[in-house]
């Protein structure tokens, strides 16, 4: 924030455009192209463009800067007072002098509890945006956990049908009838099933499904289905487990030349069921909106 504040210092009588900010700040925090090409989880906007924006947000609440139109700011007397005190950083603690801010983050103002001081803290050195996609991160990766324990715990017989149902929401099998009747049919050779790469047959994949709960896969095992994938004159494969696959199996499989094997661990088997709702309930939803300048523009 102070960086962005002493930038429109500098301007004090003209209006800054908020992304004329970026190259000298990027300059000044000397980040690299890699750094501003970075995304927030979501994909919605860059980590820095966010960052920016907010610091800009919170010294605009706190009546430091100004927004005399749409993109651009404006240092306010308040700013240049600021400034002036020459302080070493602007943080939350340093907002929270002005009165503008402090109501601004006052839980009171949205709940209706006016007697309510208490305000929201913000994780060191995160936007809204990065808070709010941090925890949804966090509660992800919990119930990743959480789910591939139950995979774990269930039985093979019922395991055999997630793997179905899971490859049907991706795309694979054609109907669900028609998957379920070619999974756990051939059990031959090191191979669980055979399953339409399409809904029109076009071409198969043969499936491996591992419900391992206390030893990794190895590369022999992946050798044992590529050998299996060969006599069936086959070219595509996907090993599924509720376990993982040694270095050694991976390597195996990203240097198979005459056939495909797709690995799928029990981490990105849990993401996958997560993606597509397989096993799993919408628990609760937030909707984060922004202004819609197309409804403001008179005239154009």
């Amino acid at each position: 924030m102070l960086p962005v504040l002493r930038y429109a210092g500098e301007r004090a009588k003209e209006s800054v455009i908020i992304r004329d900010l970026f190259p000298a700040l990027a300059k000044q925090f000397a980040l690299s192209e890699e750094d501003l090409r970075e995304m927030l989880p979501s994909g919605a906007t860059t980590t820095f463009g966010s960052r920016v924006s907010w610091a800009c947000t919170y010294m605009k609440k706190a009546g430091l800067l100004s927004a005399p139109k749409r993109g651009c700011i404006s240092i306010t007397q308040r700013g240049l007072e600021a400034l002036a005190t020459k302080p070493s950083a602007i943080n939350g603690a340093f907002l929270r002098q002005y009165p503008e801010f402090r109501a601004f983050q006052i839980k009171g103002k949205s709940t209706g509890q006016e007697n309510d001081t208490s305000t929201h803290e913000l994780p060191l050195g995160k936007t809204p945006h990065e808070a709010i996609e941090s925890g949804y991160q966090s509660l992800r990766a919990e119930l990743a956990a959480d789910l591939l324990q139950r995979v774990k715990d269930c039985t093979p017989m019922f395991f055999e049908r997630l793997v179905v149902e899971l490859l049907v929401k991706m795309g694979y099998g054609g109907s669900r009838a028609d998957a379920g009747k070619a999974l756990g049919r051939s059990g031959d050779g090191g191979i669980d099933g055979i399953i339409k790469e399409d809904r029109l047959g076009l071409d198969v994949i043969f499936i491996q499904a591992k419900r391992w709960t206390d030893k990794a896969v190895s590369r022999p095992d992946v050798q044992q289905f590529a050998g299996a994938l060969a006599g069936h004159g086959a070219g595509k494969g996907i090993f599924l487990t509720t376990s993982y696959f040694t270095k050694e199996a991976t390597a195996y499989a990203a240097g198979l030349r005459n056939s495909k094997i797709v690995l799928i661990g029990g981490e990105e088997l849990a993401e996958l069921m997560i993606d597509h709702g397989i096993g799993v309930a919408t628990a609760a939803t937030y909707e984060v909106k922004r202004i819609d300048s197309d409804y403001f523009a008179e005239g154009e």
